[in-house]
């Protein structure tokens, strides 16, 4: 393992030299009479074979010829220049909220599909970078930007009024209120924070004035009387009623003779709204929809019969519309994924990549290359066996280069830069004194909390997200950092979530020492019939207490939480013993016994811990890890490291960086694909964040792990367990 490990060691070596790995530009050249391959490929500074690539219906240097259009693969240092002033022109325009794909037919045309999707021959050619070269052919793939759409109407300022979000509304309940997207409503408000869905009660917002809102559209007998009271305001008055101050002011003239609202004055209102069936978060669900559904799809997707549907949304008589939002019974959340009250389309991000994304990622782990002298082979296997923060990201980096080469297979430039932060945060300071992060995408890492709280105040002033690689929480509220480590709260949740479920009559035993007095409070407050083991010093058990506590009629389920590797021995060993002991002589009967944890940790691990007593236990726990199997990953990991298996570090930098490789490959912003995707699994991780606002990204993804025959599987609680973490 030590071979392995100064082995590994050479290799980030010799990746921290490659990178950064720049992502391509393009150009396109039309041949000249007398150019040949290589005088082009000279012109440009590039290699003759990496046109060929970029041109595969050129199969060699005698095919170019004059008038041949051919794609150049531009090296991003060479037109640097060039290069900035195509990503201002970009800044200026609108970018596309989705893309969908179009298989061409016969005899379509180019000037037929930007009429047909309402884009422009050179927006369709961006995003279809083949069309530069190629002609448009049968059965050929296309993407097809989406752009936001705004109601012309919606331009004029005396259509639109304010309105004050209230408590539980969010941007898809307030958009479904008003009839439009979601997208309009961040275009009418471009104040809006872009990462975050959150509202705050009172917050104001521009919105267009419902029909038969306007003046000119009321009819009189719709209006009341209302007699002024004291110290009633415009404002108070127009919330109360659910109207502009300005409505008012244009319905009673007189309010600006008086030189404003005056007690006892008799103005006239619209009806006061009916509040009840108010659409919020807490009585209702919400969807938004996509291009090309049909009601039937809808109805099958979303698990609900047309008639429900349009009762609830008396909108869809007049049409479906992408964008729209429908509002769902809250019910319906058991059947369907949800996050953050808005129902989850199931997205294959391997199938929903867009290639000219490309992702431009930074690293900044602790390799300690400043300690490490690799000519000095007996002292660096001594430093990687006993630092494990260097074992750590050496195993991260390790697996994130090999998710950073599947990406590139799917088509994906990616251009990777890397530092060493030598797990001194003075060193974080220094590069990112140095560094302008100009144009990242993503940073990964650091560590530990403190050089992670210096990158994350850097990286948000420029909307960079970070993605903690361990840690799960910090001591300051960072909205720009996704804690990719379940907090302990959020597996103890689970692991209790899950036993609730499949409890029926066991005997309940909680064997706590004094420093998990959170989990022993958190299991009693669930099973308050639960008996209470004694521990002596936070080390052993009282032992003649505890074998009367154990059932000799029921199973016994036993919580042990510390992380004491000796208790954890000890206690595995008693357990097992009573396992296997028979009381009664006339009629034998076998105590049962299973033990379980809500504080999984090194200690359960630990050379001392009998895997053969865990086994017979079926010891059963949270992780935020699963067992990695023989996958496509270990393959190319083996393959790319010349036979070394990946361990559990290797495996999280795979699916960390894969993870965050294909979300930005789907749409180039992290906090705008969190709002849409929900649940994602890899090689042995799984990713689903939510946003707590302020405080950030935090990762709910965990399972429930068992021993049975000397191995750990994963316990399937799709059936019979649902969590509603």
């Amino acid at each position: 393992m030590k071979k392995h490990m100064l082995q590994l060691v050479f290799t980030v070596v010799l990746l921290l030299a490659m990178v950064p790995v720049s992502a391509q530009n393009y150009a396109t050249h039309a041949v000249k009479e007398g150019e040949t391959l290589k005088s082009i490929s000279q012109q440009y500074r590039v290699t003759p074979y990496s046109i060929l690539q970029a041109n595969k219906e050129i199969k060699s240097a005698s095919d170019v010829k004059e008038n041949t259009i051919l794609i150049i693969p531009l090296n991003g240092q060479t037109t640097e220049k060039k290069t900035e002033i195509k990503e201002e022109e970009q800044e200026e325009e609108v970018k596309p909220i989705r893309f969908v794909r179009h298989r061409v037919r016969r005899k379509e045309t180019l000037f037929g599909l930007t009429q047909k999707y309402n884009i422009t021959e050179d927006q369709l050619k961006r995003y279809n970078t083949k069309l530069y070269s190629e002609t448009l052919d049968r059965r050929m793939i296309l993407q097809i930007p989406v752009f936001p759409e705004v109601d012309p109407d919606e331009e004029k300022e005396l259509d639109f009024e304010i309105y004050s979000v209230q408590p539980k509304e969010t941007r898809w309940s307030i958009a479904h209120k008003y009839g439009i997207s979601v997208d309009s409503l961040l275009v009418l408000n471009p104040e809006l924070d872009k990462n975050t869905n959150y509202l705050a009660a009172g917050e104001e917002l521009k919105l267009p004035r419902p029909k038969g809102d306007s003046l000119k559209e009321q009819k009189t007998e719709i209006f009341t009387s209302y007699t002024v009271p004291p110290k009633m305001t415009l404002y108070s008055l127009g919330r109360t009623y659910g109207i502009p101050t300005d409505s008012i002011v244009r319905l009673n003239p007189e309010i600006v003779k008086e030189g404003g609202l005056k007690e006892g004055m008799v103005v006239r209102l619209p009806k006061k709204k009916d509040d009840k069936g108010e659409v919020n978060t807490e009585n209702f669900i919400f969807y938004e929809v996509k291009p090309k559904q049909n009601i039937f799809r809808i109805t099958q997707n979303l698990k609900i019969t047309r008639d429900e549907l349009f009762r609830l949304n008396p909108a869809l008589e007049n049409g479906l519309k992408a964008g729209m939002v429908l509002k769902l019974p809250k019910e319906k959340a058991e059947e369907l994924e949800v996050k953050n009250a808005l129902v989850l389309d199931k997205i294959n991000l391997i199938d929903s990549i867009n290639v000219e994304n490309r992702p431009k990622l930074v690293f900044m782990l602790p390799f300690r290359l400043d300690k490490v002298n690799v000519n000095d082979t007996e002292k660096a296997e001594e430093l990687i066996k006993n630092r494990r923060d260097l074992a750590l990201s050496l195993g991260f980096y390790t697996g994130a280069m090999v998710a950073v080469d599947s990406i590139k297979k799917l088509g994906v430039s990616v251009d990777v830069k890397t530092y060493d932060t030598q797990l001194d945060q003075a060193k974080v300071k220094e590069i990112l004194f140095r560094e302008t992060l100009t144009g990242v995408d993503a940073i990964i890492g650091p560590l530990a909390a403190g050089p992670l709280d210096e990158v994350a105040v850097k990286a948000a002033g420029k909307n960079i997200p970070v993605i903690a690689p361990i840690s799960s929480d910090s001591k300051l509220s960072h909205s720009n950092v996704f804690f990719s480590v379940p907090r302990d709260v959020v597996l103890r949740e689970k692991m209790i979530s899950y036993m609730e479920k499949i409890h029926k009559d066991e005997n309940i035993i909680i064997i706590a020492d004094s420093t998990h007095q959170v989990a022993h409070d958190s299991i009693l407050s669930k099973f308050p019939s639960a008996q209470i083991a004694k521990v002596i010093d936070n080390r052993s058990l009282h032992l003649d207490e505890f074998l009367v506590q154990l059932s000799e009629d029921r199973e016994n389920w036993v919580f042990l939480e510390t992380d004491q590797p000796n208790m954890v021995a000890s206690v595995t060993s008693i357990l097992n013993s009573a396992n296997a002991r028979v009381v009664g002589e006339e009629e034998a009967k076998e105590i049962k016994v299973r033990m379980f944890t809500t504080s999984y940790n090194g200690a359960f691990e630990d050379d001392a811990v009998s895997k053969t007593h865990l086994s017979n236990l079926k010891f059963t726990y949270p992780s935020l890890y699963k067992e990695s199997g023989n996958d496509a990953f270990t393959k190319a990991y083996t393959q790319k490291y010349n036979g070394v298996l990946p361990d559990r570090y290797a495996v999280r930098g795979f699916d960390v960086t894969m993870d965050v490789l294909l979300k930005l490959a789907y749409k180039k912003n992290l906090f705008e694909t969190s709002k849409y995707i929900g649940l994602t699994e890899y090689a042995g991780n799984g990713f689903d964040y939510f946003n707590d606002w302020a405080s950030g990204y935090f990762n709910r993804a965990c399972y429930i792990m068992e021993y049975e025959d000397l191995r750990i599987k994963e316990v399937d609680i799709k059936d019979d367990s649902k969590s509603n973490l």
